[in-house]
This record gives structure tokens, C-alpha cells and sequence, in this order.
């Protein structure tokens, strides 16, 4: 019992690594861990029974989370999207553009896969679309199988890192931090991801002609004028939805949420237009939103459960201090941290890696003075990697679920590892450049509450101040002899003061 007591924290974090080892569902396995353990330490004196009195003020405090709206409306907008036909003409299109380059239905795909992330942010709706769309295609006209399947599960994690992502939502609200910033700092990261792609499918192309051709003459029915129309009408909509989104966040005009409802309400509109808005799409993408939001949730407020007691029992601590003591300082905590959140990846999805592991880093990542917007775009750059990874990455069971029997499973999964290799290339990038991440963001200028001074000229605060003031020195505050010259009072109120030093520490 004396040992159980002396290490709570790691018997916690084990036991849930246990459970989920296990296959347990992540959501319930994080609530019961946090209550057994919570009434282990009651009964060794560790905590009261009053800790569970704020279990429902945090599960509320999930409910009430405004930020959180986002995840509905993007996930709806993506769903809406994929299914009223837009990739399909977004790569119909692209591909006849891109047909005459050597490796162009590849180039295409990646193009492609960038749009629809900007505008779906869904990487289940990307992979299969373009799955059950260009894989065949690019099989007629001789790809190499692995290049096909790695592009294609490559270019729909994109919608991991590019915004509106609904990693980034998370990330932001888990490490305290704006949705916009989050937003704003991950876009120039992702367009880098997106070119070092094309730059890998260019060299194949180069080096390895056969497995990546130019589509044959007879395949290009879109040429000159016609192209072009078509090219126009095809592209138009989903960037003015990206400006409609995305935009309006960056210019500060709308919240992401606001920003995710014009969304949604923009990709009905598109569906309508298109002649593609019927009842059965509509019932079909509100019940897989409802899904995912839920899932979301739940796995929200078992974190909240488990966090509940893990910081009542001082883990926060104990991880603090098992990180802080790593040698190299901050570049030794990233490489750690980095390489932790890679091998987590291979068995847990971006969901749980978010609420579970990132909570637990935040706190060490800002005392060693590291920027966290920085420090949530390196993870989800590193957290693509587990929709990615042989043999769990969801990517690829998605793609496996809409590839040709001809395609076998360790193809897909020999196609993921060069993407897999690039992705951990830009981890490096970005922690060497971090400018790549901080450089668009608006430098907030901070007061040092140090150097204000309260200047009180006579008297104490009254009782109901919210501003409280500190015991006078000797000497100060105390009547003056009798005879003496009493200075007059001060010409400022303390509002006044306030003010002044605020605008010195400014300057």
C-alpha cells in the first residue's frame, strides 16, 4: 500500500495504457481509471471525498465549451461537400490540367487533396473520395501501386494539418490557445507539407518515368477554351468557401465557430446549385456528424474524469519533472516529446493522443518558454503520422476499404512509408524554423504587472474592492504629530495611477 501510494501517478498513466492496449473503448477506459484510482486515494488518505464534488462542474465545463461548436458545423460542411460531388469534379478537372505532365494524376491528387482539406477538414471524406475516385484510373494507366495508394492516404491526412482541421480545434482548446491563431500559424506549414509531396512525386517522376506516365492523348477530352471554362467553374466555388472560412477568421471578422457555420450553410448552398441536395444526403450527413461529435464528447469528458484525479494525486508534477530533467533543455523536451507522440502514434488515433497526452505536456512545454501555437502545430504535423502508420493508420484502412481486390494490403502499407519519412522531415523543419509557424501571427504586447504601482492616498481599500492592497511599511499610513504639515492628498485616484503606469510600462 505504501508503494501504491508513493506512485500514484505512474500506476495511473500505465493502467491506462493498459486498458487501451487492451482494446477497451478509449472514453470509458479514461473515466474508469479515474474513478477507481480517485477512490484508491480516498481510502489511502491521499484525497477527500470531496474531489468527486467537482466532477460535475468539469463534465459541464466540456458542455459549455463554445469552442467546441466548431467541430459540428466543419465536420458537416466536409460531409455535405464530399458527398454533392465535389471531389470527383475537383479531380476529374485537375487531372485533365495536369494529364499532359509526366506523374500529373499524381500531382492532381495532391492538389486536390490540399483543397478538399481547406475545405472539408474530414480525412476519412478525402481518402475515400479520391480513393474510389483516381485509384482506379491512375491503375488504367499504369502507376506504380505503391506511389497510387501513398499518394492518395498522403494527400487526405493533409486535412490534418491545413485548416479548417479538427485537430487544430482541439489542440487549441486543450493547450489554452485561439482557434484563429491555431489556424493562422498552421497554413504556411501545411502548403510546405503539401510542396515536399509534389517535390517527392516529382523526383519519381524524374527517375522513375514508368511508374508515374503522363496520361495517353486519347484520355485528354478537356483541351484549350473548354478546359479552361472548366477549370473556372470548377475551382471558383470551393476557394470562395475557403475565403468564406478561412478568411473571414484570419481578418478577425468571425470566431472559428461563427466561420464553421458559414460554412456549413455555404456547402448546402454549393449542393444546391449543384442540383445534389436531397433528403438522403442530408439525413446521411447529419447522422455521421452527430457520430463523430459525440465520439468527441465522450471522450472529452472521460479525459476531464481521469485529469480530475491524475492532478489530485500531483501526476502533473511527476510528468513536470520527468521532463524538465531531460538533458538539452528545449530542444531536448521536443526530441523526447516528438519521439513519444510518433511511437503513441502507431496505437492511438490524433483524438486520444489529444486529450490524453498534449494536456500533460502543455504545462512542461510553456514553463521551459516554448510558444505553444508553435508547439501545437509540431504536434499535429507529428500526430499525421498515425493516420499513417503500418499497420494501424486509419488512412490506409480507409483506403483498403475502396481499393481493388488486385491491390494488396502490404502494397498500401510499403506506399504509406515515404510519406511517413516526409512527414517526420517536416517535424525537423519546424523545429528548426519555427518562423514557418510564429512569423504570421500578431505579437500581443505584454504588461509587466511588476512595475504597476497602486498609489492609495489616504485610508484603506474598501472592503468590497475587488483590488486589494498590501500592509503599509513602518512608518507609512500612520497619522501625523500634532503640529505637523499634513501634505495634501494625491490629485490622481487609484484608476488614475492605474492608467499612468500602464501607459509608462507601454512606452
Amino acid at each position: 500500500m505504501e508503494f501504491i501510494a508513493a506512485n500514484m501517478a505512474p500506476l495511473m498513466f500505465g493502467s491506462l495504457v493498459i486498458f487501451l492496449l487492451f482494446g477497451y473503448p478509449v472514453a470509458f477506459a479514461l473515466a474508469a481509471n479515474g474513478v477507481v484510482f480517485g477512490l484508491i486515494g480516498i481510502e489511502l488518505g491521499l484525497l477527500t471525498p470531496a474531489l468527486f464534488q467537482a466532477l460535475p462542474d468539469r463534465i459541464f465545463g466540456v458542455m459549455s465549451n463554445d469552442t467546441l461548436l466548431a467541430i459540428p458545423f466543419f465536420t458537416f460542411m466536409g460531409l455535405i461537400l464530399e458527398r454533392s460531388g465535389m471531389a470527383e469534379d475537383l479531380l476529374d478537372t485537375i487531372g485533365q490540367l495536369f494529364g499532359p505532365v509526366r506523374g500529373g494524376l499524381a500531382f492532381a491528387v495532391i492538389f486536390v487533396g490540399a483543397i478538399l482539406a481547406a475545405t472539408t477538414g474530414v480525412v476519412a471524406a478525402s481518402v475515400i473520395s479520391m480513393g474510389l475516385i483516381s485509384l482506379p484510373i491512375m491503375m488504367r494507366y499504369g502507376y506504380d501501386q505503391r506511389l497510387a495508394t501513398g499518394v492518395i492516404a498522403a494527400s487526405g491526412t493533409l486535412a490534418q494539418i491545413i485548416p479548417p482541421s479538427l485537430v487544430l480545434i482541439i489542440m487549441a482548446d486543450q493547450l489554452g490557445r485561439s482557434v484563429g491563431d491555431m489556424y493562422q500559424g498552421a497554413m504556411i506549414p501545411g502548403l510546405v507539407l503539401t510542396g515536399l509531396y509534389v517535390g517527392y512525386v516529382a523526383l519519381v517522376a524524374v527517375f522513375k518515368p514508368a511508374a508515374a506516365p503522363a496520361l495517353p492523348l486519347e484520355a485528354r477530352t478537356l483541351r484549350g477554351g473548354k478546359l479552361f471554362l472548366r477549370v473556372l467553374t470548377t475551382l471558383v466555388p470551393p476557394l470562395m468557401l475557403i475565403f468564406l472560412v478561412l478568411g473571414t477568421i484570419f481578418l478577425g471578422i468571425a470566431t472559428p465557430t461563427e466561420g464553421g457555420a458559414m460554412g456549413a450553410a455555404g456547402a448546402l448552398m454549393m449542393a444546391i446549385l449543384r442540383g445534389r441536395l436531397n433528403v438522403s444526403l442530408l439525413k446521411q450527413a447529419m447522422e455521421s456528424t452527430a457520430k463523430l461529435t459525440t465520439f468527441v464528447v465522450f471522450i472529452l469528458v472521460g479525459a476531464r474524469v481521469f485529469s480530475l484525479t491524475f492532478y489530485g494525486v500531483e501526476g502533473h508534477l511527476w510528468v513536470e519533472h520527468l521532463l524538465t530533467a531531460l538533458p538539452g533543455g528545449q530542444l531536448g523536451f521536443l526530441i523526447v516529446v516528438n519521439i513519444l507522440i510518433f511511437l503513441l502514434a502507431f496505437f492511438l488515433d490524433f483524438f486520444e493522443l489529444s486529450f490524453i497526452v498534449v494536456p500533460l505536456l502543455a504545462p512542461v512545454a510553456e514553463k521551459l518558454g516554448i510558444d505553444l501555437i508553435w508547439f501545437g502545430v509540431l504536434l499535429g504535423v507529428n500526430m499525421q503520422t498515425s493516420f499513417m502508420h503500418p499497420p494501424f493508420g486509419f488512412a490506409l484502412f480507409y483506403l483498403r476499404s475502396v481499393a481493388p481486390a488486385s491491390i494488396k494490403t502490404t502494397q498500401i502499407y510499403w506506399g504509406a512509408v515515404p510519406f511517413v519519412i516526409i512527414q517526420i522531415i517536416m517535424v525537423g523543419i519546424l523545429i528548426a524554423f519555427p518562423g514557418l509557424v510564429t512569423m504570421g501571427l500578431d505579437k500581443q504586447e505584454k504588461v509587466n504587472t511588476d512595475l504597476i504601482e497602486i498609489v492609495v492616498p489616504d485610508g484603506e481599500a474598501p472592503e468590497d474592492s475587488p483590488v486589494q492592497f498590501d500592509e503599509p511599511k513602518e512608518g507609512e499610513g500612520k497619522p501625523a504629530a500634532e503640529g505637523a504639515e499634513v501634505p495634501p492628498p494625491a490629485e490622481d485616484d487609484a484608476a488614475k495611477a492605474l492608467e499612468k503606469a500602464l501607459q509608462q510600462d507601454k512606452k
